[in-house]
């Protein structure tokens, strides 16, 4: 099927500087093709005057934006409204233009756990151990901890780990020393951090205190299976790679702009796969 689009299509994008990185246009891209919709998402370059480019998407009639680095901290001074989890999380990768103004919001968590359920994965009443404690960490910890996840964080710098934490009341810490050594109380293990990307220096643990029933996710996705996720594979355990939340998580934002939840499908995975490394 072939979309033309109209006077009357709907319009959203990506803000960033770069932004050429970004695969939010191939998927929505296809969404919007399979689904009918007269609209269009394109990648926005705003290396400067992140607010100017905000108010002028608005006045031109954009439906909202997905904003990505180095403006997710600037995007809520702008907004008029931040909903809940984007404020316990700290960061900002969706605006929604409505009645109510700028609205922010933050869909990674959502995407996590989308991405957990697809897997067939439940959380709830689970011992969640994440690494790491970085943007990632705070979307997933929060993801968890709403779902009813028992949630321990640790990090290399503990005080960052802390942090973490103390926006989220009721998440444990723990010593990065005693990571491998706390798998054997663990559900799910889940890394946020860099360690196995490609390019950087792969994760040091040992998962052999892991239980049978151990699921092991990475939201890296380039690799995409990480040396963290083989090892899961070979000691038999079940994993989650980082595609499924980079998918899942562009639902809400496409919801919200063209007025259809739209479903992650083979053929789109195998777009996003056939992008990554390059």
């Amino acid at each position: 099927m072939t979309t033309k689009l109209t006077g009357a299509g709907r319009l959203a994008g990506v803000i960033g500087w770069p932004v050429t990185h970004s695969r939010s246009p191939l998927l929505h891209g296809y969404w919007l093709e399979r689904y009918g919709i007269d609209g269009a998402y394109v990648p926005l370059a705003a290396e400067r005057d992140f607010e100017g480019v905000v108010r002028g998407l608005r006045a031109a009639g954009f439906r909202g934006a997905n904003v990505t680095k180095p403006w997710k901290e600037a995007a809520f001074a702008l907004c008029d409204v931040v909903e809940t989890s984007a404020r316990r999380i700290g960061a900002i990768n969706t605006l929604v233009f409505d009645e109510r103004g700028v609205v922010g919001s933050n869909t990674d968590g959502f995407g996590f756990l989308a991405g957990l359920g697809e897997a067939g994965i439940a959380v709830s009443g689970q011992r969640a151990l994440v690494l790491g404690a970085g943007g990632g960490s705070r979307a997933v910890c929060h993801a968890l901890d709403e779902a009813g996840a028992h949630v321990t964080v640790t990090n290399r710098s503990r005080r960052r780990a802390e942090q973490v934490a103390e926006n989220l009341p009721g998440i444990a810490v723990i010593d990065w020393e005693r990571r491998s050594q706390a798998i054997g109380d663990c559900d799910l293990l889940v890394n946020t951090t860099s360690l196995g990307m490609a390019g950087s220096e792969p994760l040091d643990i040992d998962l052999s205190r892991g239980r049978a029933t151990l699921c092991v996710s990475d939201i890296v996705y380039v690799p995409l299976e990480t040396p963290l996720l083989r090892q899961a594979r070979q000691s038999g355990y079940k994993t989650v790679d980082g595609v499924a939340m980079l998918l899942h998580q562009a639902r809400p934002g496409f919801k919200a702009w063209f007025g259809v939840d739209p479903s992650v499908d083979d053929t789109l995975r195998s777009l996003v796969l056939a992008t990554l490394g390059r």
